[in-house]
């Protein structure tokens, strides 16, 4: 691979880019979440927030690309904080499905509102403009890694 300044430098620089921001950012949103949450945890409840239904562990450790142990641990965590909810499955008496509760859906608003101070500050230095702008190259970006997941 000899293409440093090149189409596969910049995409690695780009990547790099990303990856950068995301530790940054994770850290930073970590730092302003309340009550100890995780980012783990505030993962799942927004996961669950957005896109609503009851999802088995698994599928939710296949999303967040974590272990089903993993998931399990952050599960158990919600539930005992009383944000999820862990219910049979109607189609399969076997299986377990995880859904958001009031009190999830609360504490994931008071997440991003805590949050919101962070984003604030990052919407200022940056632009608006350009944070609007960027969304859909990020989309696409996101969409191209989630369709070649393993």
């Amino acid at each position: 691979m000899k293409d440093e300044g090149g189409t596969i430098g910049d995409a690695f620089r780009f990547m790099t880019e990303i990856g950068i921001i995301a530790q940054l950012s994770g850290n930073a949103m970590e730092k302003a979440l309340p009550d100890g949450m995780t980012m783990a945890q505030f993962g799942v409840l927004n996961h669950l927030a957005r896109l609503g239904g009851g999802w088995s562990p698994l599928r939710l450790a296949n999303a967040m690309q974590v272990t089903k142990g993993a998931m399990t641990h952050t599960i158990r965590y919600l539930s005992e904080k009383g944000h999820v909810a862990v219910g049979p499955d109607a189609r399969d008496g076997r299986a377990k499905l995880v859904t958001i509760t009031p009190k999830g859906l609360a504490a994931r608003e008071a997440a991003v509102a805590a949050m919101a101070p962070e984003i604030d500050a990052l919407v200022k230095a940056v632009s608006p403009e350009l944070i609007a702008q960027t969304i859909p190259a990020l989309e696409k970006v996101r969409r191209y890694l989630d369709e070649r997941r393993a």
